[in-house]
Parts: C-alpha cells; structure tokens; sequence
C-alpha cells in the first residue's frame, strides 16, 4: 500500500529531456526490430515527488546475484562533542579506489560529511548507487566527468555535483590530483524555499537561476548483456548487486528528477550597507541542514560598517566551514582544505586583531563551503587523526595561557 505524502518543490523545478521517447507515457515503443523498450518510473515520495521516465532496452530488474555486504557507517569517536574544532582535509591520503577514498569525519542522523582524494576513475564497468541519501559534491581540486544512467555531466574545480538518491553513476577524472567535499544528507536536497515561488521556479533575487544549473547533456547507451556488479548502498551497508545487462542502457528519458552542476562560481553574492547574516549565503536546503556559499564579493558599505562578522551563538545549529580559496578575513591559522566546526550553543566569531583589522577593506576573495546541521555532530576517529586540537583556544588574547 503506498503512503501519499505532501509533496515538496525540489531543486529542479524544469522540465528536460535526452533521446527517444515515445509522444505518449506508457504505451507502446518499439525497437527497430519490433521489440519493446522497458519503461521505469524513477520517481520520489511514492508518486507524488519529482520523477523521470526512463526507457531501456532491457529489464532493469534482471539481478543476477547478491554479493558481499560491507557495513560503511560511520563510527563516533567524539559523540557529545561541545570543543570547537579544525581539521586539516589536505591531510586525507590519496586513494585510487574512489569508494574507498571517502573518509567520514563529521555525522549525524540527517547527513554525514566525507573528504575525498580519489587518484584514479572508477573503471568503466564500475558503478555506485546510494539508495541511503542525495550526494552534493564539491569539486575542490580536478576535473572530469560524471557518468550516469541518465547521461553525462562535465565537471571542474568549483562544481557542486547534485546526484538524487537512486542515480547509477560511476566518476571519469582527467587526472590524479582531486579533492572532494562531499554532503551525503538523508533529506531531499532542495533550492532555498524562499527563492522559488509556487510553481517551483528560481525567482529574480535569488543568487542563481535555471541556466546555471547544468543537467546531463550526453546520453550514453550501451547494449550489452553479461555480469555488471553495482555496488549499491542501502541502511549503511554497501552491497554488491549483479544484473544481467549493463546498467546505461537508457535510450531515452523526460521529467523532473535527474542530477546536475552548479558552479560556485556562478553564485552571485548578495551585499549590503552592514553585515550580512549567513542566510545570504544559502545555496541549497533539506529538513536537517543548509548548504551555503561564500564566494568573492564587495564588502558592507556603511561608513561605520564592520566587514567581519559580528560574534555569534548559534543555539539550534552546528557549523561547519570547508575553506576553499582566498584569503579567510576572520580567521587565523586556516589554509586551503581546512575544515572547523563551531558547535552549537558555543559563541565563536572573528579571531583576535581580524575584527578590527577588516575596518576600511571593501572586498574579499574567499571562496568557502557551508554546512549548517541542525542536529549535533559526532566526531569519528579520522577526523581526529587530522585535527589541531588547540584550535578551541585560539580566539585568547595574545599571552593568555590556557592553563591558568
């Protein structure tokens, strides 16, 4: 029995299509030869969300064999976590197995929060489905293309890549040296609620619109039939499914529901005469957390305005920042992949001399991810094997002793 429930406006309020499709859903289309192709509904929230119709030249449902399991979940290693924390990301060692190549370091029940150096592509009849969770994906380092059952995404350094649950994928990068940011999240990903109106569409104040989104562009099909392992992620444990005919073999599909690009660099910042709060830098959502932008911008423009953000004490929220590029105006002792976590209910703010030295600059060139949970975090062992573990003291005046 299905189970109707609301049905939200996700982050791809458009209508797109790659291929042959039949002018009418669920009737007949036929092969050259006379046969038929297989339909799939790929669908969220029963048959009340965003979905895609897909057509196949063989049954999708051909399993073979179920492999192995390996249980992926996360392990606590700090669960009440009340220090303020940095992580040194560029600290995670390349790894030639792009699965393996995801380290956890921050979760909760709602999302988990992985770094990658993935130095290798996935082999070409190797292929991931995560039926846990959305993936957002940042590209910090490296470029290359996302291939998936639904077609082809290019991407480069400063791409979010969107992949819904459910989306077979496999990554082709152009070279060895990568770095991923990577936001699994048990919630639908969304675009901001308040930049759509009620037909879903992206509104004129919001900081990106449709033609910066990039959906799949080149639909690849492959008519084969043999043993094709998918391995595929499901209650936390990481299975491995064989079917019986390769796993891109759509040659057609239309709808709402499908993966995409957007780059960083295509968020333009909103400014105004004093400090901005956060929520300016929103880029996407769920129910459990925001994913926001901190991209080069203009600076606040009031005569007495103070360009580095006021102390603040998030009760409801942890914090947590993925510094990118650019000079971190209100902070010391932060570089390229560093990570910090401001855990709620603990005021944090601009470290000693930046609050006062920002007084007079007009712009910044930071470039910064986001994630703001709304749950507590948990800490795992690999975070703290690249942790400075004096960060939570560093906002002293100089020659104060921690110890006193």
């Amino acid at each position: 029995m299905w189970v109707f429930r609301s049905c939200k406006t996700t982050a791809m309020p458009f209508y797109h299509q790659l291929g042959k499709i039949p002018p009418k859903r669920h009737t007949q289309f036929r092969k050259e030869d006379g046969t038929l192709h297989y339909e799939q509904l790929f669908g969220t929230i029963g048959f009340v969300g965003m979905s895609s119709l897909l057509y196949h030249l063989h049954r999708p449902t051909m399993v073979k064999r179920v492999g192995q399991s390996i249980d992926v979940r996360p392990q606590a290693a700090v669960e009440n976590n009340l220090l303020s924390r940095k992580l040194e990301g560029f600290q995670v060692k390349p790894n030639v197995d792009y699965l393996k190549s995801r380290v956890p370091v921050l979760f909760n029940s709602d999302v988990t929060i992985l770094l990658s150096a993935p130095s290798k592509s996935m082999a070409e009849d190797a292929f991931y489905k995560n039926s846990d969770g959305d993936e957002v994906v940042f590209v910090h380092e490296g470029a290359g293309t996302l291939h998936t059952m639904l077609g082809q995404i290019p991407f480069s350094a400063g791409d979010y890549l969107v992949i819904p649950r459910g989306i077979i994928h496999r990554f082709a990068f152009d070279s060895s040296a990568n770095r991923l940011f990577i936001t699994e999240s048990a919630h639908p990903v969304y675009s901001p609620k308040r930049y759509r109106n009620h037909f879903g569409q992206l509104l004129e104040h919001s900081p990106y619109c449709e033609r910066d989104l990039r959906p799949p562009s080149k639909l690849e099909t492959h008519d084969a039939l043999g043993s094709f392992t998918i391995r595929i992620k499901k209650q936390g444990q990481l299975h491995d499914y064989v079917y019986a005919s390769h796993p891109f073999d759509v040659v057609g599909w239309d709808g709402y529901h499908f993966p995409y690009a957007l780059s960083i660099h295509d968020f333009e910042p909103i400014t105004g005469r004093v400090h901005q709060p956060p929520p300016v830098h929103q880029t996407f959502e769920t129910d459990a957390f925001v994913i926001c932008s901190f991209v080069p911008r203009m600076y606040d423009y009031h005569p007495q305005s103070i360009p580095a953000p006021y102390n603040h004490s998030n009760i409801d929220s942890d914090e947590v920042l993925y510094y990118v590029e650019g000079d971190f105006m209100s902070r010391t002792g932060i570089d390229r992949g560093y990570i910090s976590l401001h855990p709620a209910g603990i005021p944090h703010g601009p470290h000693p001399g930046t609050y006062e030295g920002s007084i007079g600059k007009t712009k910044t060139e930071e470039l910064a991810v986001m994630v703001d949970t709304f749950r507590p975090l948990q800490v795992t062992a690999q975070a703290l094997a690249i942790e400075h573990s004096d960060y939570h003291s560093s906002w002293l005046e100089p020659g104060m002793n921690p110890e006193d």
